[in-house]
């Protein structure tokens, strides 16, 4: 039974549609259980003090992480540690090494250095009692263990992303999801706060620990050495500088968001970052899988000199990305009471709370194609060792991403017939505390400006990306206007069919009125041809007859 699973996870994939299914169905579960964490906390704390806490003490450890862990990026490393790897398997492990070393020295310094200032930084921060708790610093400094851990799990992800072996990288964000409930169930009612904190770290340990076993039978496991490179931690660490800044910035912008959530009322943390988790599941799910799928193929179309198939699969990835992204815009959009009540409405979670993290929800969501675009040409971008143009664009989003939930705040703040235009557009009138969607607004807006930067810079180097894209996001958006209003108009059906004062009533609603726009706009989608969807459905035939699929990578060199 053992040697039978660990076969199973070590087995390699190929062919960007199909590791991309695979990444997409371990991510539903990753993200199920995600969900799952989160009806936890919302059942137990509701949007309250506790949860405000617990997300205020991710920002600077998740702040560190960008700002070191991304040295270790497998989108960094992973052509780096095929270059060694022509050289010879001993350059690749010294390489490694070398990596691991240099990591852990700075990794080391930048968290001692937060663990003997987050006193000082964090009342800075954030306002009120929340920046003066002495148990936000505890939650801060236990947290910092998390990025250390889920470095080393990023190095090792280097190898078994390389060798393509998907399914194992797949149960890393499972498991880290795994340690997490674990915590809020078993630790939290013994250690208090501190418990729901040691459940990330034990998440993190589990993220790293499921890889060691196959990275120690390719005798590229790393180990610190003193025969350290800086030559070589130096290159891989000046290719990463650009990606570092954009994470960096990002975690700045998120961090200046939170700031200012804090100001607003209490809950507003928390809404906000249940709000960003939910969006956070159709975007693991679409643009994480294939931007993950694509890239080791796109780093060694690159490498080989093959422009068109480098452009061929970012083309086919994109397609894909917009055929998946718009229907699950219009169903998230109709469906975001239903969806939110479902997931998170129980216990101390109110209808209030449900209210404001819907609206919320639907605001972040409206974002959802331009996120997954910019996952995807970022590591386009990567692959063709081209870092600073993904660095203007993200770090100019994050900044304007700021600029937009400072100017949102004080026009909704001054002008009362914009606050009732909003409260009216997304039915949250009379509840307090309603200026917290203007920080999911503002993040919204930015990711779209980003997205359309990327494409048009796209668009220079290939003249024809954007005409391969057009028929495909004229059949989905139209698809998708079709299937949000059959949904729509089913949901006012079933609400006199299902008591929807009930846990299973509004999920039944929410559920039939999905599956019925699902149906409509898939018929829609057949009457026009449409090409997506003719390859997904020879994809999945071809997976459930064992048709071999035809990879463009069958040469790849393995360790």
């Amino acid at each position: 039974m053992v040697e039978r699973f660990l076969k199973v996870i070590n087995k390699e994939v190929r062919g960007i549609h199909q590791a991309a299914y695979l990444l997409g169905a371990f991510a539903i579960v990753s993200q199920l259980l995600a969900l799952l964490r989160d009806r936890l906390f919302a059942s137990a704390f509701g949007a309250g003090e506790t949860l405000d806490m617990y997300y205020a003490a991710f920002r600077l450890p998740d702040l560190l992480f960008a700002g070191v862990t991304s040295l270790l990026s497998v989108y960094v490393l992973i052509p780096f540690f095929a270059e060694k790897i022509g050289e010879g398997r001993q350059r690749a492990r010294a390489f490694l090494n070398s990596m691991l070393t240099g990591y852990l020295v700075l990794m080391g310094v930048a968290s001692l250095l937060v663990f003997i200032f987050a006193p000082f930084v964090l009342p800075k921060i954030f306002s009120g009692a929340l920046g003066h708790s002495s148990e936000l610093v505890l939650l801060c400094r236990i947290l910092l263990i998390q990025p250390i851990l889920l470095g080393l799990s990023s190095l090792l992800g280097t190898v078994t992303q390389f060798n393509r072996k998907f399914f194992l990288y797949s149960l890393s964000p499972i498991l880290y999801n795994v340690g997490i409930i674990l915590g809020v169930v078993f630790l939290y009612p013994q250690m208090g706060n501190a418990g729901l904190v040691w459940g990330v770290v034990l998440g993190a340990f589990l993220h790293l620990a499921i890889q060691i076993p196959y990275t120690l039978s390719t005798g590229f496991f790393p180990y610190p050495t003193v025969r350290f490179s800086f030559s070589e931690f130096w290159k891989a660490a000046v290719l990463s500088l650009p990606r570092t800044i954009a994470l960096s910035a990002n975690q700045i912008a998120l961090l200046v968001i939170t700031s200012l959530a804090s100001g607003i009322a209490t809950g507003s943390i928390a809404i906000f970052n249940l709000a960003l988790n939910l969006q956070a599941v159709p975007l693991a799910i679409i643009g994480v899988s294939y931007s993950v799928a694509a890239f080791p193929t796109l780093a060694r179309l690159f490498s080989e000199g093959n422009r068109e198939a480098f452009f061929a699969q970012i083309t086919a990835a994109s397609r894909h990305i917009v055929f998946w992204s718009f229907p699950t815009l219009a169903l998230f959009i109709v469906l975001r009471a239903q969806i939110v009540r479902t997931i998170l409405g129980a216990g101390a979670f109110d209808w209030d709370d449900t209210r404001l993290t819907a609206a919320a929800v639907a605001l972040f969501i409206v974002s959802l194609l331009a996120q997954s675009l910019v996952l995807l040409l970022v590591r386009g971008y990567y692959a063709a060792g081209k870092t600073a143009t993904p660095l203007i664009v993200n770090v100019t989003s994050a900044l304007l991403s700021i600029v937009f939930c400072f100017g949102l705040l004080h026009i909704f703040e001054t002008s009362s017939s914009f606050a009732h235009f909003i409260e009216s557009l997304l039915r949250v009138s009379g509840i307090p505390g309603t200026a917290i969607l203007m920080l999911p607004l503002g993040y919204c807006l930015a990711q779209i400006i980003n997205a359309s930067l990327l494409l048009i810079l796209f668009e220079r180097d290939l003249n024809r990306f954007a005409h391969e894209l057009l028929p495909g996001v004229v059949q989905s958006f139209g698809a998708s206007v079709f299937m949000g209003f059959v949904a729509y108009l089913l949901l006012n059906i079933l609400d006199n069919v299902f008591d929807i004062q009930t846990l299973a009533g509004i999920f039944s609603q929410g559920l039939f009125a999905g599956l019925g726009g699902i149906v409509a706009g898939i018929a829609l989608l057949r009457l026009l041809k449409n090409r997506e969807l003719a390859e997904i459905i020879s994809s999945t035939r071809s997976r459930i007859f064992s048709t071999p699929a035809v990879a463009p990578n069958e040469v790849e060199p393995k360790v």
